[in-house]
């Protein structure tokens, strides 16, 4: 039985299945995605949340075809039914933007600084769409109204150094929306802005995802950031899916030692002066992954049978899905 049959009755909008990305390198293969599945389905929320390295951008660059030279990808990706992952760069021209959209990290790299922000919201209207000058400029106006940005028509002949951090990244969000995506990829939305921003971003993407019915990858290293708009959650550390399961079931019922440490080390307003929890060690080398269970050196329940086995994923009654030994064979 396949992941999206697991989780969902309909047919899913995105279904990963062994998605795997590795980069050849002078000292060997560095695997950053390893047999990685989930499914999305329409109007839907996912939350990837892993640390830095973990290999959240990178499943999203695979699967916007924007991976490195170096890359390598193995397994599927189907989008409505369709392998994106073996379509050529004009297929896939195609359905960026149009069909998935992308939000980058950092929204001043990612807009050109040499050309107004009008100029760049109208081009990919005029590109997919086939839309005139005029109707584009007006097409424009009116998301960036929709994205609460202010005095909408007056930004539109400004240039992006002329916009603060968060009125940048409504153009982005702006820009993904545009031709209507079925699939919008966020890619840490928030990072670097502050935190009133932050949860007007945040909010402004539920408002959308509502108003567009709209699939929402989100991805971020912060559990904090989705858990008022994901559905559902996977937690991913060395490449791997540690746990996956609905935002509710993850928050309030976590089975993976890894959840539960990010979970603890997220600050609480009510242990005022309490010393904040961290995770101990570092993620392995991904070069040379370890043969057993990637976050055996970091965990406090570990146990030979976790050096030598790597845990696979399994599902519970609840369609919750974790990869641990602990969990799965019931240790005290």
């Amino acid at each position: 039985m396949s992941l999206a049959t697991e989780l969902h009755t309909a047919e899913p909008l995105l279904e990963v299945d062994n998605l795997q990305v590795k980069f050849a390198t002078p000292d060997g293969f560095v695997t950053a995605v390893n047999n990685l599945n989930f499914a999305l389905a329409q109007g839907e929320t996912l939350g990837i949340v892993g640390e830095s390295g973990s290999g959240k951008s990178q499943t999203a660059f695979a699967l916007m075809g924007l991976l490195a030279n170096n890359g390598i990808i193995e397994g599927e990706a189907r989008f409505e039914g369709r392998n994106i992952l073996s379509l050529n760069e004009k297929a896939m021209n195609r359905i960026r933007s149009k069909d998935i959209a992308m939000i980058f990290q950092d929204p001043m790299t990612s807009l050109n600084p040499y050309m107004k922000v009008g100029k760049q919201l109208m081009e990919v209207l005029m590109l997919h769409k086939g839309m005139s000058k005029a109707d584009a400029f007006e097409a424009s106006v009116h998301m960036l109204d929709a994205v609460k940005m202010p005095e909408a028509r007056k930004r539109m002949n400004m240039y992006p150094h002329e916009f603060s951090g968060g009125m940048r990244q409504r153009v982005m969000i702006a820009m993904a929306l545009l031709c209507q995506p079925k699939l919008l990829i966020a890619d840490e939305p928030t990072t670097a802005l502050d935190v009133t921003v932050q949860a007007q971003i945040l909010t402004l993407l539920n408002e959308l995802k509502d108003d567009f019915n709209t699939s929402i990858i989100m991805i971020t290293h912060d559990l904090g950031v989705v858990a008022g708009l994901c559905d559902k959650v996977l937690v991913m550390y060395a490449g791997r899916t540690m746990e996956y399961g609905s935002a509710e079931d993850v928050f309030y019922r976590p089975t993976h030692p890894y959840t539960q440490g990010l979970l603890n080390a997220i600050p609480r307003l009510d242990n005022e002066g309490s010393v904040l929890a961290t995770i101990p060690g570092n993620p392995p080398n991904l070069l040379n992954l370890p043969s057993g269970c990637p976050f055996e050196a970091r965990c406090e329940f570990a146990k030979e049978r976790c050096v030598n086995i790597a845990p696979s994923l399994e599902t519970f009654a609840s369609g919750q899905m974790s990869a641990c030994h602990k969990t799965t064979e019931g240790w005290a």
